[in-house]
């Protein structure tokens, strides 16, 4: 069976890549979506979002990186996953992910969503907290996985370098 974990991926975490390493010993395959929009106010395109990706996730021989734009339930249907993997780090993203889960089971009744408790240490951490501490200069590396804290530090370093 083949799952969709689909996010911005802007960047890619040590949570994400908990919830990836550990849908991928569920499913024979899963596919990591990184969202394209043009409404996302974005640090990394989505060519680099996918690369980056790409690169966390080779050591995981049945999850693969895919760019996608539109409904993710029409790219889930697409791609054959029958299941859509989500996250959920706290209570609060759990009202928000049960309707969306109810709005993607009301437009596809074949794709089911099935959620991932996050693990306590990455219960806190966030892709916008990551571009803030990046941005202000600090290490993002006990939260990334290294090719991602390189290049978070690559996009701020013109701007750290100022002060």
């Amino acid at each position: 069976m083949r799952a969709l974990f689909p996010a911005t991926f802007d960047p890619v975490t040590n949570g994400h890549m908990d919830i990836l390493a550990r849908a991928s010993s569920v499913f024979d395959s899963v596919v990591a979506g990184v969202f394209e929009s043009d409404r996302e106010d974005t640090l990394f395109t989505a060519a680099e979002r996918e690369e980056l990706l790409g690169v966390a996730v080779a050591h995981l021989p049945n999850v693969e990186a895919c760019t996608y734009s539109g409904l993710t339930v029409d790219f889930a249907r697409q791609i054959d996953a029958r299941v859509l993997v989500r996250g959920l780090r706290a209570v609060s993203d759990f009202e928000y992910e049960f309707a969306l889960s109810a709005m993607n089971r009301r437009l596809h009744p074949d794709v089911d969503t099935m959620f991932f408790l996050s693990a306590p240490e990455h219960a806190f951490v966030s892709s916008s907290l990551i571009r803030e501490i990046g941005a202000l200069g600090r290490s993002v590396a006990p939260f990334v996985p290294a090719n991602v804290a390189a290049a978070i530090g690559s996009k701020f370093a013109p701007r750290t370098e100022r002060r």
